[in-house]
């Protein structure tokens, strides 16, 4: 049994010392001791517990001990009726034995006065003779019943002399359950006095800490709503500093604008309604202010993401930079994975406050050179060739695709003319089951031109192998000879 209660000691001595300071930085502490004592005090219940089934164990054998005192009063008092009805039998049997005796020896003295009238009854001789062999036989009757009798007294005296053994067992049973039975009884009421000073001591013991615990949570739920309200008002400023973003980054870039001699826009030429528009070298830049709806971050990238989607709308416009900024908070820089939003025809970059400056002053760069000036005659020469090349090819591909359309469109219309009706309906049926899925585009993932010459090589084997001719020179040469502009 372990009655060790320390911890609980322990915690009461540190709560009745503790002071201003460890109140408020030494709750940690309090709160293991708290959770040792709690140990402690389980401790003591489980032990009440035990003492308990203790109780209730010895209270269950007292009273098979109880029962079995008893069944042995009961069997002793049968075996006392048993031998007095035995004492009452042989009794009885002494009382038969000694009346055979008194009637033997009236035969006997009747024998001796026949004996002695036989000379005076000898004419009587024959009935005095038969008269005496009956006797004679009655006698040895009697002598075989007193035998009998004789062993069953010996019998009976046996049986006595064993039942007295088994009764002075019984009876020292009955003496060694008495000893038990008041020790049990000394022990019961040892047991139930100390578990009387056990419950009193774990009552109050149990009403003290309680009361601590209603003052410790008490003060828990007074740091908690201190602490809560302290969130809160955090929070209701994070909310404030968002709200007000949008007019702090236009003041902020209104003032990088003005420090640096940049072009503010107040009202921009093209579609849309920018929060804040900069002219730098005739290319219109966008800087959209951007900051979270709620207290919850978590869903704040993807917004960016959907608004970056939807600066392509400024992008497209005429003499605006395809590179678009969106100015965040500060603050929510920590909950955002993705800083550049690059698409196919903008690029969309995340920056807070406090990069305006020099992300302006890195714009404003571009003003001190031309960047055609710095190129050499060579480099473009290959530009001019490498653009005028792409424009070509386009034009060619616009031009060989709208000649094989005209040809596709003519041949379904054939199909639907000079086919049979019952052909025609199979063919409308077949190509409803077919479906063509060209590969699909993502955004993240770029085309490699070896992939494309590796798929170039197969299909150009597949048709030579099927007797196609894919001449390239002579295609290329008939499709040069193709006329592209009007004369």
């Amino acid at each position: 049994m372990d009655g060790n209660l320390d911890n609980l000691k322990r915690l009461l001595e540190s709560i009745k010392t503790i002071g201003f300071w460890d109140r408020l930085f030494g709750w940690r502490k309090i709160n293991n001791q708290l959770m040792d004592a709690a140990a402690d005090l389980q401790k003591l219940v489980s032990n009440n517990d035990n003492l308990k089934a203790g109780l209730y164990n010895l209270e269950a054998v007292n009273n098979g001990l109880n029962k079995d005192l008893a069944i042995k009063i009961e069997l002793l008092i049968k075996n006392n009726a048993e031998v007095e009805r035995l004492h009452s039998t042989a009794q009885t049997l002494n009382s038969t034995i000694s009346g055979f005796t008194a009637d033997l020896s009236a035969a006997k003295e009747n024998i001796k006065g026949q004996e002695a009238q036989i000379n005076q009854l000898y004419t009587d001789n024959a009935l005095l003779t038969e008269k005496n062999s009956q006797l004679h036989a009655e006698n040895k009757r009697l002598t075989e019943n007193a035998g009998t009798n004789t062993q069953t007294i010996s019998a009976l005296a046996q049986r006595k002399n064993e039942i007295e053994i088994e009764l002075a067992e019984i009876k020292k049973d009955i003496q060694n359950v008495q000893l038990e039975l008041s020790e049990v009884k000394k022990q019961n009421i040892q047991l139930s006095s100390d578990e009387a000073f056990r419950q009193q001591h774990h009552s109050s013991s149990l009403a003290s800490l309680t009361k601590i615990q209603d003052q410790i949570q008490t003060e828990r739920s007074r740091e908690i709503e201190e602490r809560n309200s302290k969130a809160i008002e955090h929070i209701r400023q994070l909310k404030e500093t968002w709200n007000r973003h949008q007019d702090s980054a236009k003041n902020s870039i209104k003032s990088i604008c003005q420090k640096h001699t940049v072009q503010y826009i107040e009202k921009v030429p093209f579609k849309g309604e920018p929060d804040n528009t900069l002219l730098i070298c005739d290319e219109y830049i966008v800087f959209d202010a951007k900051s979270p709806g709620s207290d919850d971050l978590s869903n704040f990238p993807n917004y960016l993401k959907d608004q970056a989607e939807k600066a392509k709308k400024y992008a497209k416009q005429e003499f605006v930079k395809s590179d678009i900024f969106f100015v965040v908070p500060a603050n929510t820089l920590d909950f955002l994975n993705t800083f550049v939003y690059r698409h196919g025809d903008h690029n969309v970059y995340v920056i807070s406050v406090d990069a305006l400056e020099p992300v302006v002053l890195a714009l404003k760069k571009i003003e001190e050179y031309e960047f055609a000036e710095q190129l050499s005659p060579e480099d473009r020469e290959n530009i001019c060739r490498v653009l005028g090349r792409f424009a070509h090819l386009s034009k060619r591909r616009i031009q060989v695709d709208s000649f094989f359309a005209k040809q596709f469109i003519e041949l379904a219309y054939k199909c639907e003319t000079d086919l049979p009706k019952d052909i025609l309906d199979s063919v409308i049926e077949f190509e409803k089951a077919e479906k063509l899925n060209p590969p699909q585009e993502k955004r993240v993932k770029s085309i490699p031109i070896a992939e494309l010459e590796s798929e170039h090589k197969k299909i150009k084997q597949e048709a030579e192998s099927k007797g196609i001719l894919m001449e390239d020179e002579n295609i290329f040469t008939s499709i040069n000879e193709l006329p592209l502009y009007k004369k």
